[in-house]
């Protein structure tokens, strides 16, 4: 009844044509020049003005190598599974780095970005996707700091500790992209939500790093299992369990590595990401409003 009474006294009226399902992704390949830009605008304002620029990327997974080691390894003595304990606290941190970037900027892009949002069109999971993207450069930065460990150690071998390769190695590019979406996912619904209930924004960085120590950075899963019993199934059922213990045994033949452990994080990720992708899509048409 409403409806009819202003079809009636407006010549015309402009309504939202797009569905929740709508999702526009052939917009976001026509745009990709614009993604490059945010990526390489990402890169550059972050390390401008710093002394040590990109150095930054291994100097920090270097020192929280060697503080996991001095109170985890040794004061703690937690066991790393017969691996040397640079090697396997190393592979964790640069897996849960690429994954709480993901998560982290990308749970505050409609804050971060109103001016912009609010001024010119553009598909709006260009930012986010951005985030992904210069995050991976890193990665792979810490990447080669983590293969250029491996290869010291195999040639001087501090310890007894040994390591191998195995043919799971061929995996790693698909846990990584399940790093990324997973952490693009959650990222995802933490900036939609965000939007009317800015409280979580406080709670990320923080909820982020209890969640590591629920995740096997620190000890691997089969330590968690002998510690807790069946509580470890809590930390068996973290999507970035079964991936960190995946990328840990493809490089380092050591881990909990199974088809089922890599299926339930695929299918855990897909139905995260999917239902991000959603609330995204839902909130920015109207978030300006509420932000």
């Amino acid at each position: 009844m409403q409806n009819s009474r202003i079809a009636n006294e407006w010549d015309l009226v402009i309504k939202g044509s797009t569905s929740l399902f709508d999702l526009r992704f052939k917009d976001l390949w026509n745009y990709r020049d614009l993604l490059f830009m945010f990526v390489k605008r990402d890169f550059v304002s972050f390390y401008k003005q710093t002394i040590l620029g990109p150095l930054w990327f291994f100097i920090q997974p270097i020192f929280t190598t060697l503080v996991f080691t001095f109170i985890f390894g040794n004061l703690a003595g937690i066991s790393t599974d017969g691996l040397p304990q640079q090697l396997f606290y190393l592979a964790g941190i640069i897996s849960w780095n690429y994954f709480s970037d993901c998560l982290t900027k990308t749970s505050t892009v409609f804050k971060d970005n109103a001016a912009i949002f609010g001024k010119v069109y553009f598909p709006r999971l260009i930012m986010p996707l951005s985030i992904v993207v210069s995050n991976l450069v890193r990665f792979g930065v810490q990447m080669l700091l983590f293969l250029l460990m491996m290869m010291y150690f195999y040639f001087f071998p501090q310890t007894n500790a040994t390591f191998h390769l195995t043919y799971a190695v061929l995996s790693v590019p698909f846990l990584v992209v399940l790093m990324a979406l997973l952490g693009l996912g959650i990222g995802l619904i933490i900036t939609a939500m965000t939007t009317k209930y800015k409280d979580l924004t406080f709670l990320v960085t923080f909820g982020v790093q209890l969640l590591m120590y629920g995740t096997t950075v620190i000890y691997p899963l089969s330590e968690a299992k002998k510690k807790f019993g069946g509580m470890s199934k809590l930390i068996e059922y973290n999507p970035m369990t079964g991936i960190i213990e995946a990328f840990r045994y493809s490089f380092l033949g050591k881990g909990a590595f199974s088809l089922w452990s890599i299926g339930y994080s695929s299918i855990i990720t897909v139905f995260i990401l999917f239902f991000g992708i959603l609330l995204f899509n839902k909130t920015e048409k109207n978030f300006v409003d509420t932000i």
